[in-house]
């Protein structure tokens, strides 16, 4: 293939974003090492030093296998790009003498799909092996092949309306064709933050009302008294799949949901479950969903701009090994090139979500008993195997939520306010 700027360019941005990766991976190695064999003084009455050394242990094991997963997914971006495999796809296809939208709908599809294979086994390695290890797996072999096939139906139900929508708006809507599709995906997002909590999440796990009248009445309460209007507060079988819990709420308007997973209400008590949930309400009442929307939507509308601006340069298809120009190859290339220019995003994004989880515990505070929530937020740590000791250069690079001791310092001065 042809190296021209956009090649030099591509080459430079993936060699920063991996030498990036592979340090900090390095520096979080090294600090959860260092103070693994003691329990920071905050949570020493509350969490054992064998559980403690069991969260640096699972820290350590993803950590390794992230590595390992960025070096093979680089390996794998560059194949696609400058190794050929998208110009070997699109003449597989071009063949087939399907046209162009047809054409262009079956290398999406296929694109997409070969790399859902392609990272299966890293997948059955982190679940049955890595998460199996430490204890928190329980999906059976049955349980997982039936979510596959579940996954390939759905995204052949929406894929190829998707795919075919897209392209055919940028091959008809004009010069600024990205602006209606970025108005069409725009469209399709909130439409699917409705849908999904009612329509496509039953499709994997049961969800049924919250039986606990007592808890039911507390939890009812709470949302009365924040403003919060659901469709219902619901169980969610998460322990069909894994030992770890949570709670959160989904969906837009009609389709609200208070969602409870049932590793979570067995291991909290009323107290802490309110204060949790009064946490995720803070999220509503403080519109950070709204708010990550808007920048979602801003992020939407420059990257398809400057897609727009792409792929109209020859060069830019012929650098990235995209072979012949076309507007499903654009969106293939700029698929792929995408998460390389949104890394170096990671810890703008990370803040302002470190952000909204502070404001969120300080509503949870006000609404709720913030010791309860220390409480549940120390039990769910322990449960969940999360580090009590990250690096903080990592951290504030990829973590959306704050350091466990930074945030529980900051509930309990908050509480004592």
């Amino acid at each position: 293939m042809n190296m021209n700027t956009y090649s030099f360019l591509f080459l430079v941005f993936v060699g920063l974003m991996l030498g990036l990766e592979l340090w900090l991976a390095r520096r979080q190695l090294r600090h959860v090492r260092l103070h693994r064999g003691q329990v920071p003084s905050p949570f020493e009455d509350h969490i054992s030093l064998a559980a403690h050394q069991k969260a640096a242990d699972y820290t350590v094991a993803k950590l390794r296998l992230g590595i390992v997963s960025e070096v093979f997914g680089v390996l794998v971006l560059l194949l696609w790009t400058l190794g050929g495999g998208l110009a070997w796809l699109d003449g597989f296809w071009r063949d087939w003498g399907w046209g162009e939208l047809g054409t262009g709908v079956a290398v999406l599809l296929s694109f997409i799909l070969i790399g859902a294979v392609i990272e299966l086994p890293l997948r059955i390695y982190r679940i049955f092996v890595l998460e199996q290890r430490f204890g928190f797996n329980r999906t059976t072999g049955r349980l997982f092949l039936q979510d596959l096939f579940k996954q390939g139906v759905l995204i052949f139900m929406l894929g190829i309306p998707i795919a075919a929508g897209a392209l055919w708006l940028m091959g008809h809507a004009g010069s600024y064709w990205w602006l209606s599709l970025w108005l069409a995906w725009l469209s399709l997002a909130v439409f699917m933050m409705w849908a999904y909590p009612a329509f496509i999440a039953p499709l994997f796990n049961t969800f049924t009302p919250l039986a606990d009248e007592n808890l039911r009445h507390r939890v009812e309460d709470l949302l009365s008294r924040c403003g919060f209007k659901s469709q219902g507060i619901f169980v969610m079988d998460g322990s069909r799949r894994s030992g770890h819990g949570n709670a959160y709420f989904t969906g837009l308007g009609s389709n609200k949901r208070i969602v409870f997973f049932d590793t979570l209400l067995e291991s909290l008590d009323p107290d802490q479950i309110e204060a949790v949930l009064a946490h995720e309400l803070g999220h509503f009442k403080r519109r950070h969903i709204f708010k990550n929307l808007i920048v979602m939507a801003m992020l939407g509308l420059g990257g398809l701009a400057l897609l727009g601006w792409l792929s109209a340069q020859p060069a830019f298809y012929q650098g990235l090994g995209g072979s012949q120009p076309s507007n499903y190859m654009a969106l293939a290339l700029f698929m792929l090139v995408t998460p390389v220019l949104t890394f170096f995003l990671h810890p703008l994004l990370a803040y302002i979500s470190r952000r909204y989880e502070f404001e969120a515990d300080e509503f949870a505070a006000n609404m709720a008993d913030s010791q309860a929530l220390v409480q549940a937020l120390v039990k769910l740590y322990k449960e969940n195997a999360s580090t009590l000791t990250p690096d903080p250069i990592h951290s504030a690079v990829y973590d959306s939520h704050p350091p466990a001791p930074v945030r529980l310092a900051h509930l309990q001065a908050h509480g004592a306010n």
